[in-house]
């Protein structure tokens, strides 16, 4: 991949933790969960997409921890039990449908009421872990991926990833700046969100973090880097655009990437090259932020657009 964008690159590879199939949030879960243990927290109620990565590796980490699991789940995306709702179900969390994201607010404060109600100990996370504790994940592996890209002598200019709720963002300039690291651009490829409200998101949670941490830091919107493509349609839209990057992937590395989340930041970073913003020769690392279950929860429009290029499943009669 490396030859056919011109830049070398190197992978992060968040997506093969040993958690429940793996992915960024179990960073973020480490100090969620740790800081539910510490308070007493018998169970755990989150959101999110009937996709949700999150929710799957919540559930995982909650089991884990031994605390029972709640998830209310909204489009897009049918609750059809493929993907990562499967393997909520698999884990034992308890679902619970809803049609929009409003309702889904108003459904969690009903759910941690009836809970308190039965003497029960909820702790409640926010969508993807965005919080400040959440944050803290991508503190560490800001020093992760310095520590590693000094052991192969890899001084990257860009870091990539696909950005959503603004929490690995946030780490990651956090961490790289109590660091005292320099020189590194950190480029958020947005999810469908506007880049606008991304860069909000990940300002806001910098600053929060910061001061957990009594640090004086203080990060401004304009000075988050996000690349944002409005010709994909918004959050959980599949284009032929991001289905090419997840074949570039594919076929190039055996790299299987998402229609969600990684497909899209891997759809950015070769536009940011393609447009010369990362120039040709750069030193890239892209961050895998997992997420292949997410591929099955899309399978028929993926199979349409392969379809199309002509690659459909072909009996044997027909081959000869």
């Amino acid at each position: 991949m490396s030859r056919e964008l011109g830049i070398e690159l190197y992978v992060k590879r968040d997506d093969v933790m040993g958690l429940a199939l793996g992915g960024n949030k179990a960073r973020k879960l480490e100090f969620v969960l740790a800081d539910a243990l510490s308070r007493g927290c018998d169970v755990v109620v989150t959101r999110g997409a009937t996709h949700s990565n999150h929710v799957r590796l919540t559930a995982a980490a909650a089991r884990r921890a031994g605390l029972d699991f709640y998830a209310v789940v909204t489009p897009p995306g049918k609750p059809l039990v493929q993907g990562n709702i499967l393997l909520d179900l698999v884990l034992g969390a308890r679902l619970l449908y809803v049609d929009s994201v409003e309702e889904a607010e108003r459904a969690v404060d009903k759910l941690v009421e009836e809970l308190k109600s039965k003497g029960r100990r909820p702790c409640v996370i926010p969508p993807g872990a965005a919080c400040e504790l959440g944050v803290l994940g991508y503190v560490l592996a800001a020093l992760e991926i310095v520590e590693q890209c000094y052991e192969y002598g890899y001084k990257p200019k860009y870091v990539v990833h696909a950005s959503g709720t603004g929490a690995t963002q946030a780490g990651l300039l956090l961490g790289f700046k109590l660091l005292g690291v320099e020189g590194v651009e950190v480029i958020g490829v947005s999810d469908g969100v506007s880049a606008k409200v991304l860069a909000e998101r990940v300002s806001r949670l910098f600053n929060a973090t910061a001061r957990m941490l009594q640090v004086e830091y203080r990060l401004e919107p304009e000075d988050v880097s996000v690349y944002e493509d409005p010709g994909l349609g918004g959050y959980g839209t599949v284009s032929r655009e991001v289905v090419e990057a997840i074949l570039l992937a594919a076929r190039l590395e055996g790299l299987l990437l998402d229609p969600v989340y990684t497909g899209r930041a891997l759809h950015g970073l070769v536009k940011l090259v393609e447009s010369g913003v990362i120039e040709k020769g750069s030193q890239v690392v892209f961050i895998h932020t997992g997420g292949v279950p997410v591929l099955f929860h899309y399978a028929e429009e993926i199979a349409k657009y392969l379809e199309s290029r002509g690659e459909a499943v072909t009996s044997l009669k027909r081959v000869l």
